[in-house]
């Protein structure tokens, strides 16, 4: 088995040992999902002997959940497209874009969290982590203030609740990729851009009719 320095050796001294490791799970997870990996998988992958992973995490649960974590980072920046800013385009082009790219971005990385589910401690873990979208804020928070930003500029109704249009929009993400997670037996998410449509102009006209 090779050495953790020729581990280390073999990134070009960019990475610490932690992060070698961290790259090694976060390789295993794309792969395979994070479901049934175990310390001998990640050890091997990495070129370092299985006790090696002890001497930098407390146990396999926080190595997985650092290497999720950096999973939904590289998931989220392959995105091509960047979140609209308030102001740009029109509303309801800017609620698309965002819709499309929040359903991308859980439908990259549903199969990493396949066999998460039925290990809490991996979860556990992982939530005591910053959020790992939209720069540590989260899509609730980052599209829930750009909702404010558009209301600053009066082209989004002052009394309209910006957190519920994120937890709306984030909702249907949840929705589509989280029915998949619990039952495999659903297709795998892939909406239709007609649902889309749907769901923003609903979110934007509502469901009252029209006054007369």
């Amino acid at each position: 088995m090779m050495s953790p320095r020729r581990a280390v050796a073999l990134r070009g001294g960019e990475q610490s040992l932690r992060e070698h490791l961290i790259a090694a799970a976060e390789r295993l997870i794309a792969r395979r999902g994070a479901g049934g990996l175990t310390v001998r998988d990640i050890a091997r992958e990495a070129q370092v002997a299985d006790g090696v992973l002890y001497n930098h995490f407390a146990d396999k649960e926080e190595l997985l959940a650092y290497a999720l974590h950096a999973h939904v980072r590289s998931a989220e920046a392959a995105l091509t497209e960047a979140p609209s800013e308030a102001g740009s385009g029109t509303v309801e082009a800017n609620l698309r874009a965002y819709l499309s790219r929040a359903l991308a971005l859980h439908a990259a990385i549903l199969p990493a969290f396949a066999g998460v589910v039925t290990q809490p401690k991996v979860l556990a873990r992982l939530a005591g982590l910053p959020n790992p979208m939209a720069g540590g804020h989260g899509l609730r928070t980052e599209l829930a203030g750009y909702v404010r930003g558009e209301q600053r500029l009066g082209r989004v109704a002052g009394d309209a609740s910006a957190e519920a249009v994120a937890a709306l929009v984030v909702g249907v993400c949840h929705d589509l990729v989280l029915g998949h997670l619990l039952d495999p037996s659903r297709p795998a998410p892939e909406p239709s851009p007609h649902l889309i449509d749907d769901l923003v102009r609903t979110l934007l006209r509502g469901i009252l009719p029209s006054a007369p």
